[in-house]
């Protein structure tokens, strides 16, 4: 845990604890709001008795080293304040995080949950493991019942239905889809943007988010285009669908069930699935389970998980997730005079790419390269040409097309790249990606920096200490450690021997002429 931060289990009620029951039997942790004005505004005032702790500061300031980084305490408290069916949230969302990922997954935020795999085994598959698939959850996680599920398909369609996950599956209805399609958080490496330039902190916190939210699978389930057909089709000013999750949000004081939208135009050429499998495996609970979207090519926050609302509408969606977040702005707008309008929404991801080995400061021993691994992703076509620099971005070197994944549709490449290095000491790594319609990368962060710290879609750059063995003088240093049964890393703990005799010393300077003219 963050060991700055206040622990939520002394959190007491103000006055009568609220009830806010569960909707459904069989819905354990849902609240339906968005339908009753009035238990909003309730719960609204529930929340104005409290002075709940200010979001913990960690851009001007060092992360947390601990894992979890960040608890959510704030969190934690807006769930507690909500009474009995809530309370428990936080402690139910952390079980399922210890039960269906991996066990050294990186914890960026403990609630809402937050999380991505170590970088090296990210990419040593083009699928990735479903322990291993980044975690990015804007509240707790409701424990549904496959059996008692119902999902409502409402609004401008012909013939308004509910339907079951048994109807759903029934193939003689719904013809199955499995596509592999790529996630990817909008908040990748914002870690980069929050080291050189800070930006927002919302109540919701902008986790620092590295190289690892993202992550491909093979989604099964049903194209919803197949289901508004079956539900009679649109009605005149169908434009927008809207998804509604089962999980409860907060934002600025107020309470609301998760809600986005998507262009109706997604759903017409088959890029909305409604699934219920993950990699030929039942869907996990913490990734939306039982029904979830996935939108291909878009933003991962479209992707809404616990889905149990459909609706179709005239205009993108005004619900807090959709018009007020996920907002990408000039490097002119920032807290003195950002407003939700003066953004544009974010919806498909621009293209982009990681080194995910080496790490930023690793300081390597080769002999003469330094092999690389990544990904590039696209979300407006795919990965064409992949190119890698070792000096900072004047020199590219082309990944072989053998040393790339197979081509999606809709998801990344995975890649690796043997880098021929010559030269030693620090040197600036950076890789950059073409995608199928000549997209590329700006070339620095600061390019692409906005006050929501979204979308660092910049060359992904690390730093990199180069020991080449192939060097005489470096082998001969080398040797000469082992044999002592000394380390050269880390580089900044001092050799314990003398670098020269004084004999090999006057010899140089022999050489050299001394240290100053003799006329």
């Amino acid at each position: 845990m963050a060991p700055a931060e206040p622990n939520a289990k002394a959190f007491e009620h103000k006055g009568e604890v609220p009830n806010f029951p569960e909707e459904l039997p069989g819905w354990k942790g849902y609240v339906e709001w968005e339908k009753y004005p009035e238990k909003k505004k309730a719960a609204a005032e529930v929340l104005a008795q409290y002075d709940f702790p200010v979001p913990p500061e960690f851009q001007f300031k060092p992360l947390p080293d601990s894992n979890p980084i960040l608890e959510g305490v704030r969190w934690k408290y807006y769930h507690k304040a909500m009474g009995a069916t809530l309370e428990e949230i936080p402690d139910i969302s952390w079980k399922y995080v210890l039960k269906e990922k991996a066990p050294d997954m990186i914890h960026v935020l403990q609630f809402p949950y937050n999380g991505e795999p170590p970088r090296d085994r990210l990419v040593q598959t083009e699928i990735t493991r479903n322990a291993d698939h980044f975690v990015r959850n804007h509240g707790g996680i409701p424990e549904i019942e496959d059996d008692a599920f119902h999902l409502d398909i409402e609004g401008l369609v012909n013939d308004p239905k509910r339907l079951t996950l048994k109807d759903l599956k029934d193939e003689s209805i719904f013809p199955r889809q499995s596509t592999v399609v790529s996630l990817q958080c909008s908040g990748t490496r914002r870690i980069e943007q929050i080291h050189e330039y800070p930006g927002d902190g919302d109540e919701l916190i902008n986790a620092p988010w590295g190289e690892g939210a993202i992550g491909t699978a093979k989604w099964t389930g049903v194209s919803l285009k197949k289901v508004i057909k079956h539900c009679g089709g649109l009605k005149a000013g169908g434009q927008h669908v809207e998804f509604y999750g089962a999980d409860t949000y907060f934002k600025k004081g107020q309470v609301y069930n998760y809600v986005v939208s998507v262009p109706m135009r997604k759903v017409k050429i088959n890029e909305v699935i409604l699934a219920w499998e993950m990699n030929d495996e039942s869907l996990p609970k913490i990734h939306g389970a039982p029904l979830r979207a996935v939108v291909c090519g878009y933003i991962g926050a479209r992707s809404c998980k616990w889905l149990y609302r459909i609706r179709i509408i005239e205009d993108p969606s005004l619900a807090p997730v959709q018009m007020k977040e996920y907002l990408y702005y000039t490097p002119q707008i920032g807290k003195h005079n950002a407003t939700y309008s003066n953004g544009f929404s974010i919806q498909t991801m621009p293209v982009s790419s990681a080194i995910m080995t080496p790490l930023n400061h690793d300081q390597i021993i080769h002999d003469g390269k330094i092999k690389l691994t990544g990904w590039a992703y696209s979300g407006s076509g795919w990965p064409e040409r992949v190119e890698v620099s070792g000096d900072g971005g004047s020199i590219w070197y082309e990944v072989p097309f053998y040393k790339l994944s197979k081509k999606y549709f809709h998801a990344w490449r995975i890649w690796e790249y043997e880098m021929p290095v010559d030269a030693e000491g620090w040197l600036d790594f950076c890789v950059r990606t073409w995608d199928s319609s000549l997209n590329t990368q700006p070339t620095y962060v600061r390019s692409a920096w906005n006050w929501d710290l979204h979308v660092t879609s910049s060359c992904h750059r690390i730093k990199v200490y180069s020991i080449n063995r192939s060097k005489p003088a470096t082998a001969k240093r080398l040797a000469i450690m082992e044999e002592k049964g000394l380390t050269m890393v880390p580089i900044t703990q001092p050799i314990e021997i003398n670098l020269q005799s004084n004999e090999e010393y006057l010899a140089e300077m022999k050489k050299m002429g001394g240290r100053d003219p003799t006329e």
